[in-house]
């Protein structure tokens, strides 16, 4: 924020601005803006969503929009079969499948409630966003 007789000025930094060398999260750039690096913080649920093929999280958002929790019990099945998650690492293959299926299983206890059905919609839709940045090459933390 730069300060202009008593105003205060707020600028924001743009995905297309060059920055320089200097571009260091915090540290200031020509005009007065300072480049702020914001990570999303994901809950192991969130995190155990596997990356499959683009047209396999496709289907899993179709089956999650009309049959709640089952595309996310279909993409449990696919870290066994060797889709990445971002809790892998972490947690190995069967931890990572049974989160998925305890998500699943959330979902369609409480499709009921119309919580699951939301849940399983927005998870689809994770789904379908982590294969499209797999498909891209983009970082998947973004």
């Amino acid at each position: 924020m730069a300060e202009k007789e008593g105003r205060t000025e707020q600028r924001q930094v743009k995905p297309g601005d060059s920055l320089g060398a200097k571009a260091v999260a915090g540290a200031p750039v020509a005009g007065g803006g300072v480049v702020v690096e914001v990570r999303e913080k994901k809950g192991p649920l969130r995190a155990a969503i596997p990356t499959m093929p683009f047209p396999l999280a496709v289907i899993c958002l179709f089956l999650n929009t009309f049959i709640p929790g089952l595309g996310t019990l279909l993409s449990a099945f696919t870290v066994l079969c060797g889709a990445r998650s971002e809790l892998l690492p972490e947690r190995g293959v069967c931890c990572v499948f049974w989160l998925n299926v305890a998500a699943a299983v959330i979902q369609i206890l409480t499709a009921v409630i119309m919580v699951g059905w939301i849940m399983s919609i927005f998870w689809g839709m994770d789904m379908v966003i982590l294969a499209s940045y797999r498909d891209q090459g983009l970082p998947q933390d973004v």
